[in-house]
């Protein structure tokens, strides 16, 4: 089986998405004891949900997220838990940000990868009647 594969009862698979979001008005507020606290709480997120932060970078004014997700929890369904969480507790330890009227905005930029590359995969299957 290729590095990195994950085995289930039912499936194996290899599902990594590369997420981007910003604090509304994308205002610089993820610098210092924020952005510790904001790291902790996407990792524990990210265990509570039985996915694997792979990367992560947080600036002062947006996060990228490279995490190993699974087939039973859509994209929309891990981002929408780790904002959730990271938003209700960052506010209540932080009272300066519930000033806002949200801490993220409700956009987010989601992209898929895995080991290979869309070419490889078309050339694949372009070639199944060749072989």
């Amino acid at each position: 089986m290729t590095k990195g594969y994950q085995r289930e009862n039912t499936s194996i698979h290899l599902m990594n998405y590369h997420f981007v979001w910003c604090p509304k008005y994308r205002r610089k507020l993820l610098v210092g004891e924020i952005k510790k606290r904001l790291l902790e709480l996407i990792n524990e997120k990210a265990g509570e949900l039985k996915c694997m932060v792979l990367t992560i970078e947080i600036m002062p004014d947006h996060t990228h997220l490279f995490i190993q997700g699974n087939p039973s929890l859509s994209a929309n369904y891990i981002i929408g838990q780790i904002k959730g969480k990271s938003s209700k507790v960052l506010r209540d330890e932080f009272p300066f940000l519930r000033k806002m009227p949200t801490l993220w905005t409700r956009s987010y930029f989601v992209s898929t990868a895995g080991n290979v590359s869309q070419f490889v995969i078309q050339k694949y299957i372009s070639e199944q009647y060749k072989r």
